[in-house]
């Protein structure tokens, strides 16, 4: 049977631009899964298109009716399908029913003997079935079962109906090859056309004849690209092409996020230059940048020192034959807003940051912890702490630190920009003289603020940030206020995986357990457990994240490693361990040793007396012990962990034979103490990098 592309676009008000690219994916994907589980067609193979006003699919090789076929079914045990009597019982007559048969069908069944039990089975065919009967079903349920964060209600035309939906639907268009398709979904019936650009379009309404001509004929008679990745290639070049005309050195900094959205404003692009008043580049550019972006979705320009230019790049969904007129509309409407900015800068200016600071008492941090003022004390005595633990020599005042990295909190220009928090406070600090790694530490102690953000530039910084990040974690789990399902309103996931990175990735060798142990209120105990749970989570998720597998994450994460510092070093030693011969083997051994020792209620591990020694194996595992234990120390101080792990391979010899030949829970008590106090220091140091009996298959 011929196959044809099918082509499903649903035409709609202008959609929320910062989740339009995942709808039309996910709508892509739903509509080929459906198709594709009724038989229509054989391959995951499908285009997504998606614009400001339309979700599209273009499904490949889509037949027109499915082959039927046989398929083999289970009913049930034969002793529950007959009676004694051999006669068929209710429960098979109505399964019978439930599958479109009938007692007629008994001769259709067969009986198959399986696990010493008889069991019923029938051939049931499956008829084919046809793309038309099923399309509207199948558009409808896709579309109701997209991840919509927001619905919107809105009544149909006849004035009763009630829709929801992301946005009202206008115009409904499902093609197969050159054969149009009667649908509904949602009020709307289906239709052989479509709606080109709203204001550049040649035609009303765009006739697409063919499902391969849609993407074609829309691009020349509609004036729109509705490709999401080719538009935004467009843009991409565009911008290339029209900075490149202004300055061969002039360049934009990458920002997909940006740049995914404005794909998502526009339905064919039109790139072009505008500019701004020189004076306003003596505001700090990360404010130009923000106000840019953020408001009017603008790509700041910057020169080949990387310092922003009055230039900026404009894409507009309006292409005109004069575009002086776009630019000049888009330099009137970033012109006040870049005056405020201006006004806001130079009023902060006319305050000290200490004098910021000192209002930090008038803004309550939480009910139950009180101000920021008394936040950022807290946070200094952690700093105190850790300073110390590092040997971190500096002649700063931790409490000057943590209070000015807040102080800007009280200035107008994060008052507008709230993205600006730090920023501006080491733009501030550095304009009162004070030292670049204290100003730095203001802005980056709020890193990393997202997924692949930046950490902080130095010690102090990131020292600044740990302190930070651990006070909000205390503080808010203290008080039981911990993420529940999707919901985290003060960011403590953002924070821990933050806490992980920076102490991971800068290799800092801090005790979380002991930090948490040390600060957490002491009436608090059961939450303090929680919060270490919940730290351990976002560790396990993070190393999953860097794609180690499970068994090696679970040998290095039983709980917050108080070595967090070198984990990915213990991991990279584990995947060499698992790669050599007989690896495997000590894995199973320890897991064995495990299992033993958890029976074992002796207290106290005592010296192992070597006169209790009855026989060679124990004699030969315990210098064996003695001398990889020296090799293993060794190897451990000097951080070389695949160098421990290798060192273990000298046990599996003396091991396999101590249990082959020795009975751990010998009869003499002596005895059997003595062996358990063997195996307990060998668990200790067939475990001195991660517990490698996790890695047991």
């Amino acid at each position: 049977m011929k196959k044809n592309n099918l082509l499903i676009e649903v035409l709609t008000e202008e959609l929320p631009p910062l989740s339009q690219q995942l709808l039309a994916k996910e709508f892509a994907q739903k509509i080929t899964d459906s198709v594709q589980k009724i038989r229509l067609c054989e391959h995951n193979d499908h285009q997504f298109f998606s614009t400001p006003r339309r979700l599209g699919v273009l499904v490949k090789h889509v037949l027109t009716q499915s082959d039927s076929e046989f398929k083999t079914i289970k009913l049930m045990p034969s002793s529950v399908g007959y009676n004694s009597e051999g006669n068929p019982t209710q429960p098979l007559e109505k399964k019978l029913i439930s599958l479109g048969e009938n007692l007629s069908s008994l001769k259709k069944i067969k009986t198959i003997e399986e696990n010493n039990q008889k069991n019923l089975y029938i051939d049931i065919e499956q008829k084919g079935q046809k793309l038309s009967d099923e399309i509207s079903e199948i558009i409808s349920n896709s579309l109701k079962s997209l991840s919509i964060k927001k619905l919107m209600s809105y009544q149909l035309e006849d004035g009763w109906t009630t829709v929801n939906f992301v946005r009202p639907i206008k115009n409904l268009l499902v093609i197969h090859g050159e054969t149009v398709l009667n649908a509904e979904c949602m009020g709307i019936k289906s239709s052989d056309y479509t709606i080109g650009h709203r204001f550049s379009s040649q035609n009303k309404v765009i006739q697409i004849n063919n499902s391969d001509e849609y993407e074609k004929v829309m691009l020349k008679s509609g004036c729109v690209q509705v490709d999401f990745d080719k538009r935004k290639q467009k843009i991409t070049d565009d911008i290339s092409s029209q900075v490149k005309a202004i300055n061969p050195d002039f360049h934009i900094t990458e920002d997909e996020s940006l740049l995914n959205e404005v794909t998502s404003l526009v339905e064919l692009p039109n790139v072009l230059i505008g500019q701004f008043e020189e004076k306003y580049l003596n505001i700090p550019q990360e404010c130009l940048a923000l106000t840019m972006k953020s408001n009017q979705k603008y790509f700041p320009i910057l020169n080949k020192e990387n310092k922003l230019t009055n230039h900026f790049v404009i894409v507009s969904n309006i292409s005109s034959k004069n575009s002086k007129n776009i630019i000049q509309g888009n330099e009137k409407v970033i012109k006040p807003r870049l005056a405020d900015a201006e006004f806001f800068y130079n009023k902060d200016k006319l305050h000290t940051i200490k004098a910021f600071s000192k209002n930090l008492n008038k803004i309550i941090y939480h009910n139950k912890l009180g101000t920021q003022h008394d936040r950022a004390f807290r946070v200094a005595k952690i700093l105190s702490y850790i300073s110390k633990k590092l040997n971190f020599s500096t002649e700063i005042d931790f409490e000057t630190l943590a209070l000015y990295s807040k102080a800007d909190l009280l200035s107008l220009m994060v008052g507008e920009f709230p993205d600006l928090q730090g920023i501006m406070g080491r733009h501030y600090a550095l304009g009162e003289g004070h030292t670049k790694n204290f100003s730095d530490a203001i802005e980056d102690h709020y890193k990393p603020k997202f997924s692949g953000d930046t950490l902080p530039r130095d010690t102090l910084g990131s020292m600044l940030s740990i302190a930070d990040k651990i006070e909000t974690l205390i503080s808010l789990f203290s008080i039981d206020e911990k993420p529940t399902g999707l919901k985290d309103p003060f960011g403590l996931r953002r924070n821990a995986i933050g806490l992980i990175r920076i102490i991971i990735e800068r290799k800092i060798p801090l005790d979380l357990v002991e930090i948490i142990d040390t600060f957490f209120p002491k009436e608090k105990s059961k939450n303090s457990d929680e919060l270490k749970a919940f730290i351990n989570d976002r560790l396990i998720n993070y190393l999953k994240d860097k794609e180690y597998s499970s068994q090696q994450i679970e040998a290095v994460t039983d709980s917050i490693p108080s070595d967090l510092h070198n984990i990915i070093d213990k991991l990279e030693a584990l995947k060499s361990f698992i790669a050599m011969k007989g690896s495997n083997d000590l894995a199973a051994a320890n897991k064995r040793v495990t299992n033993i020792l958890k029976k074992y209620n002796q207290g106290l591990v005592n010296e192992i007396d070597i006169d209790l020694f009855e026989e060679a194996e124990e004699k030969n595992l315990y210098r064996a012990l003695n001398d990889t234990k020296k090799e293993i120390h060794v190897a451990i101080r000097d951080d070389d962990y695949k160098k421990a792990l290798t060192s273990l391979i000298n046990l599996k010899e003396p091991i396999d034979s101590f249990f082959e030949k020795i009975m751990v829970n010998a009869d003499d008590e002596l005895v059997k103490i003595n062996r358990h106090n063997m195996l307990i220091q060998l668990k200790n140091e067939m475990n001195c990098v991660a517990d490698i009996s996790k890695l047991s298959s």
